[in-house]
């Protein structure tokens, strides 16, 4: 079988190449950009023709869903393989996710279990892999660990975010409301209200922070500013605030790209490569820290899975996706609440011998049924 691969700087893209070469399947590649439009490209469609013509491809594959290639695939009669891993991603909304060449595997049950419930069927549930091979000889000169407590993640602090542009227009009341609102949602773990808890405010919302979708995506404004939006502050907020508090009893370690971050007792190292550094980062850390992008209301993150791939020890937050496969306080360790967290970390600084147990299990139960190898055979079974 002939595959043509969508080679856009997707975290994973190697590995997935490595890992269909490995299970037998012919590769070519058809370069992209996510920064091209995605939906309606004349010049895009013409050119991934052309390749298609070429190639001859049995199976068209992607890291998340596009348009524009299930547009071409329907129409040349090829298979459409995606596999998502951006969360939120709204191009999931396109009125072309029916099209029947489309195999949509989504990572969060959560997401799957909406569209089955609106009866369609190209959306299949699928979690995250690592690439255990490749850490595993990704070895480290000296076993020591440099890090008590590390946390590799973006912050959202970026200049001008969507949510500081549009608070700095909202009225007393809709900022209100919002904060109000965050505050609750904040205090919840598993279960994400806030996209069903904006009617009062989303005319204003859209007002301050006009947004257009077209004609062919059908997502509502209340997603969009419910998970591109106030998710993303809440999980800066979040993440800031735990970080804090942990940061008043213990040295944190943490990379992210807000390079001008300072919290006292929080050592910023800036970004680090997630391909070729963040392995690195895990293995020499007692404790590794993941803390959920809000709008993964029950998947595994691939920052967990790339923990423990790579034989880190991790505690994270509650995610419901995590009991179908991990075991709690066997494979991996996750808290409740900020205080929670505070006494967990505590625990497993003094217990090492507790921790390296937990770190190897969770290692060996991804390597053993979590790896590229074992998702691409998962997908040409649902194919």
């Amino acid at each position: 079988m002939k595959i043509l691969n969508i080679e856009w700087e997707a975290f994973g893209l190697e590995d997935i190449k490595d890992a269909f070469a490995a299970e037998g399947y012919d590769v070519s590649g058809f370069p992209f950009s996510k920064h091209e439009n995605a939906v309606d490209n004349q010049e895009m469609e013409k050119r991934f023709r052309s390749v298609l013509c070429k190639e001859v491809p049995d199976v068209v594959f992607s890291f998340d869903y596009y348009p524009v290639f299930s547009k071409v695939c329907q129409q040349e009669h090829i298979r459409y393989i995606s596999w998502v891993y951006d969360n939120p991603q709204i191009l999931l909304y396109s009125d072309m996710v029916v099209n029947p060449c489309n195999v949509i595997f989504v990572f969060d049950k959560k997401i799957y279990q909406e569209f089955h419930d609106s009866g369609i069927k190209t959306v299949h549930y699928m979690p995250l892999a690592v690439n255990t091979e490749r850490l595993d000889h990704m070895t480290l000169d000296a076993q020591s660990c440099k890090y008590d407590i590390s946390f590799v993640g973006s912050l959202y602090l970026e200049e001008l975010s969507y949510f500081e542009r549009m608070s700095i227009r909202l009225s007393d009341y809709a900022k209100g409301y919002l904060d109000s609102l965050m505050a609750a949602q904040m205090r919840i773990q598993g279960y994400n209200f806030i996209e069903e808890s904006l009617g009062s405010v989303i005319e204003e919302l859209y007002r301050v922070l006009p947004i257009h979708f077209g004609h062919e995506n059908r997502a509502t404004r209340e997603y969009f500013y419910a998970h591109y939006v106030i998710d993303r502050k809440i999980t800066s907020d979040e993440r800031i605030e735990l970080l804090s508090a942990i940061a008043r009893q213990h040295r944190v370690d943490l990379f992210t790209l807000s390079k001008e971050f300072q919290l006292p007792n929080v050592y910023n190292h800036g970004a680090v490569d997630p391909y070729t550094g963040a392995p690195f980062v895990y293995k020499q850390s007692r404790i590794n820290l993941n803390i959920t992008l809000r709008s993964i209301e029950r998947g595994i993150p691939l920052r967990a899975f790339d923990i423990m791939g790579a034989g880190g020890f991790l505690i994270s937050n509650f995610q419901a996706d995590f009991l179908d496969y991990f075991v709690p306080g066997e494979d991996f360790i996750y808290y409740e609440d900020k205080e929670d967290l505070l006494k967990k970390i505590d625990y497993y600084l003094d217990h090492e011998q507790e921790r390296k147990i937990i770190a190897k299990n969770g290692h060996d139960k991804v390597a053993a049924g979590h790896t590229f190898r074992h998702r691409v055979r998962e997908m040409f079974a649902q194919v």
